[in-house]
């Protein structure tokens, strides 16, 4: 039996960000791909999402403060 850690109650959403997302995100913000941190591609909260090396995934967690807060990794190699 495999344990699916994506459904652990600790584990927050990890989505494939949207090409729109990503142009929004680096214009708004004045950054490249390389200047977002990384998520090693090996990493079991992304196994189920179908990404490759240079795709960037969005991290939606709650936040008392805030609500729904997002972060932004790119995936790379270990």
């Amino acid at each position: 039996m495999v344990f699916d850690v994506s459904h652990h109650v600790l584990v927050p959403k990890h989505v494939k960000a949207s090409d729109s997302e990503l142009k929004e995100l680096l214009a708004r913000h004045s950054l490249t791909l390389n200047l977002l941190p990384k998520v090693i591609l090996g990493d079991p909260s992304i196994a189920g999402l179908s990404v490759k090396e240079g795709d960037v995934v969005k991290v939606v967690r709650n936040s008392r403060t805030a609500g729904v807060s997002s972060y932004f990794r790119r995936v790379a190699h270990a």
